[in-house]
């Protein structure tokens, strides 16, 4: 944060916590090592940035948090145990820190999109085992883009 504070006069106006990812498996395979570290990307990272972002946001007068999510985080999503639980987090914790930091004048919201077809996510268009059905349900128009 030295160096943010450095290139930004000691103030921040604004943190995207923009960070996920995790694999598909139903809950009784997902091993210690897979939770740690779903939580580990998914929530404490979003956490901890935002405790650092956190005097650099209340100097601007007017900072803002924008955290990702994904409706993993809203409603159950077969084989996402671990990734959802994580997502549920950064939306509880954002709902938190709205309540807490609001007196700062920073605000803090989030956004709960669902599956982005981006080349992260390029393994469920391959996944034979998913049908096509799950995968417009995923997402969505988004497969009507695929090329051919």
């Amino acid at each position: 944060m030295e160096e943010v504070s450095s290139i930004f006069e000691g103030k921040l106006d604004i943190l995207v916590n923009n960070v996920g990812g995790g694999s598909m498996k139903p809950a009784i395979e997902i091993t210690a090592e897979d939770y740690s570290s779903s939580m580990a990307l998914n929530f404490e990272a979003c956490f901890h940035l935002s405790q650092l972002a956190y005097p650099l946001l209340k100097l601007s007068g007017r900072g803002n948090i924008v955290s990702i999510s994904s409706i993993a985080g809203i409603g159950a999503t077969h084989g996402c145990a671990h990734y959802g639980s994580a997502k549920g987090a950064v939306i509880q914790f954002s709902k938190t820190l709205a309540c807490e930091w609001a007196k700062d004048m920073i605000r803090v919201n989030c956004i709960a999109p669902g599956t982005i077809n981006t080349p992260l996510a390029q393994w469920m268009v391959n996944d034979k085992e998913l049908s096509g059905e799950v995968l417009e349900h995923v997402m969505g128009n988004q497969m009507k883009w695929q090329p051919s």
